[in-house]
């Protein structure tokens, strides 16, 4: 008897979008992904080919020139859920038509222009920790994201008393991108900045970047909690 040939991850996508409406539900910009590095030979063919591997594509694009349409180098694909960018994201690395390509989760049109909006970056900052915060506070609270490479709170030399806040290092610059993606995990999220001078912190100060996001707090992390990428 001749058995028929099943495609398992095809319909183990396909269930699972038609059960839980994925591809409705969820915001298309943390289903995209940037797609740099790209040869001048790539068609949306073969990034399409390429990337479709790891999840169903609801969009596909190699950004060209207008004047003679040559590409730009990079382009963008979009996933059907999110899951299905954690999937492509951590098959790094890519390569489409023989070259070594960059996916990175895109950033909003919002943020594009805003300096530092395209970094590549393994570390945070979080401001507005209470003075009982331990490290075991916040490895628990952000190992959710990805791996933590060191944590360092920050202490007064003179007293040992804590300041107030920490420095984060992640083991892979998506862990920092998903936590830019999806909101900091509570708080007030700040987005990319560097200036930690006179209470300017981040690249829009107070409230600046992707805007605020409440919440009752974690632990040591208190509902006012600050991240803050640099």
């Amino acid at each position: 008897m001749e058995v028929p040939l099943i495609n398992i991850p095809a319909i183990i996508r396909s269930l699972r979008n038609s059960f839980t409406g994925r591809d409705s539900k969820e915001p298309e910009q943390l289903r995209k992904l940037f797609i740099g590095g790209l040869s001048f030979e790539t068609t949306e063919d073969s990034l399409r080919a390429h990337f479709e591997q790891w999840g169903k594509l609801t969009d596909c694009v190699v950004m060209r020139d207008p004047a003679n349409k040559r590409s730009r180098g990079f382009g963008f694909v979009t996933y059907s859920c999110v899951a299905e960018v954690d999937a492509a994201m951590a098959a790094r690395p890519h390569k489409v038509d023989g070259r070594v390509v960059e996916p990175k989760r895109a950033v909003s049109r919002e943020d594009s222009n805003r300096p530092g909006a395209h970094l590549t970056v393994k570390k945070i900052f979080v401001g507005g920790i209470k003075e009982d915060t331990e490290e075991y506070h916040i490895r628990e609270y952000f190992e959710r994201y990805g791996k933590i490479e060191t944590i360092d709170i920050m202490e007064e030399r003179s007293t040992g008393k804590k300041r107030g806040f920490c420095f984060v290092t992640f083991d892979d610059h998506d862990t920092v991108d998903k936590i830019v993606d999806r909101g900091g995990g509570g708080g007030n999220f700040m987005g990319r900045g560097g200036n930690f001078g006179g209470g300017n912190f981040g690249r829009g100060g107070y409230g600046g970047s992707r805007g605020g996001y409440g919440g009752d707090g974690y632990n040591g992390f208190g509902g006012d909690s600050i991240i803050i990428l640099i």
